[in-house]
Order: C-alpha cells, then structure tokens, then sequence
C-alpha cells in the first residue's frame, strides 16, 4: 500500500506507532547477521528508503518503507503488508522522515553510520533533532551510541569504556561513576568533547542543565539489550 505524504518535515496525521522496540535501517553498512540479530528483539521494522532492500536482502520483511524513494530498488518488489510511505519533501532526510513518521518507546537505527560521511553527518544532524522527544540508539558492528536529551542514570558495567559526544551545546552539573568527571564541564564540538573515559562503577549518573542539546552516549554494542532494557 502506498500512501502518500505531502509537507515539509511533518508528521503525518497517524504517525506508526509500535509498543515495543523499532528498528529502522539505512543505506548504508549492514551486515545481514547483525541485521537479522537486531530485528529479531524489535516489534516493528522499517526501511529508510534503500534500507528496505538491505531489510529484503537480509531475508526479512519491512512492515514500512519510508522515504522519498530516490534510492529505493523497486518498491512493488515488497509484500503487500509492507507499508510504502513516500515523503517528497526535500528539507530532511529518509532516516529523519522515519522519525517524524512514526513513534514508539526506543529507536534502535543501523545503516545510518559508516560508508559515506556526509550521509553520518546527516544521521547525527537527525537525532540532534530528535533527540529531545524520543530514546534514540545508532548502531554499527562495533558500538551503540544513545542519544541521550538531558540527566541520564544508566547501567553500563564497571570498567566498560564510555564516550560522551555532544551534538550542540551541553553542561553537565555532576556525574558519577566516570574516572574524568563532568562536574560543571561544557561540552561542546570545537570546544571539549568526551571520548574515552571509563566507568569507575556499574551504573553511571550524568546530570545536565536542562536547556542544553543532546548528546551521544557511547559504549560497545554488546550491551544493547541492557541498554535498551532500562530506556
């Protein structure tokens, strides 16, 4: 089914909600193991235009392909209870349509990273957007990064390697749980950033002035389930 959405970076009227975790996958790097490993803990999946055929080569069916379906191989290829939303507008991106179009408790996106850089600078432009509004997890063979819009208290386990990278401005009142404490440190590109620092105990705290902009929490990808667990 084809529905057609018009405006400019817009939700449309009913946006898809699923109860549980969504999994939405990009054009870019993906290996179908992995791919196949993160839909099967996913209640909803969906292509970001030419994801859609990586969902396809990977032996799996979208229930949404959404995008303005530039790259998109053939969209009558899918079955008919995959949901083919194309967005014309130009303002965003497909992985940015997928999220105004849809909505649901955690976000687990893979394709997004790696591959072109333009198109990982434009995934970071997205959940920089988003981020505020909706849990956001960017996945790729090696780590997640959880975009995280304000004070987070999160499991990650004691000596895991944890990374903070901001996606505008933001201060961190406190933390505890890092060897390199936050405690009224402004992150910020071009400024400081955070990579590389070190949990000191099994759960981490990081508290934040509440105007400040999101900011990408980073750690292997091997603690996705636990992560996500607790979102």
């Amino acid at each position: 089914m084809t529905v057609p959405v018009q405006g400019l970076g817009e939700a449309p009227s009913s946006p898809l909600a699923f109860e549980g975790a969504l999994l939405i996958v990009g054009g870019g790097q993906v290996a179908p193991a992995l791919l196949r490993a993160l839909a099967a803990q996913a209640s909803g999946l969906i292509g970001a235009d030419s994801g859609g055929d990586a969902i396809v080569a990977a032996g799996l069916v979208p229930d949404a392909v959404i995008g303005d379906m530039d790259s998109v191989r053939d969209t009558r290829r899918f079955p008919a209870r995959t949901r083919i939303l194309t967005i014309a507008e130009q303002d965003t991106t497909d992985f940015e349509k997928c999220l105004y179009s849809t909505s649901a408790p955690v976000t687990i996106a893979i394709g997004m990273t790696g591959g072109r850089f333009d198109h990982t600078l434009a995934a970071l432009h997205a959940v920089a957007r988003h981020g505020k509004d909706r849990w956001i997890i960017l996945v790729d063979e090696h780590d997640l990064a959880l975009v995280v819009g304000g004070s987070v208290a999160i499991s990650v386990g004691e000596g895991e390697r944890v990374s903070l990278y901001p996606l505008g401005r933001t201060r961190f009142r406190s933390s505890r749980g890092l060897v390199y404490r936050l405690d009224g440190l402004t992150l910020e590109q071009g400024r400081a950033i955070g990579t590389s620092n070190r949990a000191t105990e099994d759960i981490i705290e990081l508290v934040t002035e509440p105007d400040g902009a999101p900011y990408l929490l980073i750690v292997g990808r091997d603690h996705l389930a636990a992560i996500v667990g607790q979102l």
